[in-house]
């Protein structure tokens, strides 16, 4: 390569870096969760997200999913940590999933087939998801924990809003550590209604 190139090369990649660099910090770029990505851009971020889980859960061993003792283990679990972003049946609506962008998916509204493969979604569920605020449960949550959840994602679709509630609330939220008791998370919910409620006409603040 001739020194001409050579200059004429380095003379575009700082013009580049230097573009990107003024474009960072005049502030251009609005990460505003109600400012949408262009679709160039979800198409990239999807692309890099779906070839990095790929990459990462292939190795894993899928269990049987198909014990319905999941499912009774499962539905407390997931109604306590997951269905305020994911929904559920009869649970329509939160404003977690208004607020959040990307919203996340609605598991019980989908078919089936257009859910991850089961390592898929236990490595997304154990490890999160970065800028989308799907947390990391696995520092929490045992694998089998996990697994179960799993069982569930490929079944909830069938489920009747009764059949999840009574299946919710027969069982406990647990973690890897122990569980919490119904009358304990009752409790929790209430308290957060009533601050909810009195704050109401004053909106959310810091």
């Amino acid at each position: 390569m001739s020194i001409k190139w050579i200059k004429l090369s380095f003379i575009v990649i700082v013009a580049i870096a230097g573009i990107a660099g003024l474009f960072i910090w005049l502030g251009i770029f609005n990460v505003a969760a109600t400012e949408k990505h262009w679709d160039a851009t979800t198409s990239l971020l999807e692309i890099v997200r779906d070839r990095s889980i790929s990459t990462r859960s292939k190795n894993l061993i899928v269990p049987d999913l198909t014990n319905t003792e999941r499912l009774a283990r499962a539905v407390p679990n997931y109604d306590a940590m997951c269905a305020q972003c994911h929904l559920a049946p009869g649970i329509e609506k939160s404003e977690l999933y208004e607020g959040l962008y990307p919203q996340p998916p609605v598991f019980h509204k989908r078919n089936q087939s257009s859910t991850r493969k089961p390592h898929e979604a236990f490595w997304v569920i154990k490890n999160g998801l970065k800028l989308t605020g799907m947390p990391a449960w696995g520092i929490y949550n045992s694998d089998e924990q996990i697994w179960d959840i799993v069982a569930l994602l490929s079944t909830i679709n069938s489920m009747t809003p009764e059949q999840y509630q009574k299946l919710a609330a027969a069982g406990k939220h647990g973690h890897a550590k122990g569980g919490h008791d119904k009358s304990e998370l009752s409790a929790a919910g209430n308290s957060n209604k009533s601050e909810h409620a009195s704050g109401a006409g004053e909106g959310h603040h810091k």
